[in-house]
């Protein structure tokens, strides 16, 4: 599959698509945030680079920009835990101490596949890594699914695709992030 079409959806909505990432450039970007890319962002982002305020410069992986996207997860879980009553079944019992909470919050999100910035808060987690993986939008604990693959999200998002489209089917699961999106925690 080629990225083409996706890179001229962007480009019509006016984002700049610079030249892609070299493997080295990928490498580097893997190695600075933990996680191999999957498949099919890889390929996407070897053909093209999308350049804007939304979009992560991969060719600067330890930007400040890139390391908050990175934490953006996280923080709204935790912040969920601290100001809604949020808490994940599976964790067991909250402990009273807020900081012990967080200290589990912590601990379990790090545990689970990492999620990769695609765009502003739009994600695609690393895990598995296989082409394919759904897209999800993720606002505190507030996570949807926003494609069922990268392709389709940027149809969505880009492209007016109805989003009933874009997530249309059964997505593949994500251990830890689908339990969130179907409301088990």
């Amino acid at each position: 599959m080629t990225w083409e079409a996706e890179h001229q959806i962007l480009a019509g909505a006016g984002i700049e698509i610079a030249p892609g990432l070299t493997d080295a450039q990928l490498e580097r970007a893997e190695a600075v945030i933990g996680a191999k890319f999957p498949p099919d962002l890889r390929a996407f982002l070897s053909e093209g680079l999308p350049v804007g305020d939304r979009f992560p410069d991969w060719r600067e992986p330890n930007s400040k920009a890139i390391r908050d996207q990175l934490d953006w997860p996280f923080e709204g879980i935790a912040f969920d835990i601290q100001h809604n009553a949020f808490w994940f079944r599976s964790w067991g019992v909250q402990p009273a101490d807020p900081a012990k909470a967080l200290e589990i919050a912590r601990t379990r999100v790090a545990e689970a596949p990492r999620l990769i910035p695609i765009s502003g808060h739009r994600y695609i987690p690393a895990e598995p890594a296989l082409a394919g993986s759904p897209v999800l939008s993720v606002y505190q604990t507030d996570i949807i699914y926003y494609g069922l693959d990268l392709a389709t999200y940027l149809r969505c998002e880009l492209d007016g695709l109805p989003y009933e489209d874009a997530v249309r089917g059964k997505p593949r699961n994500i251990r830890f992030w689908s339990e969130l999106v179907n409301g088990n925690a």
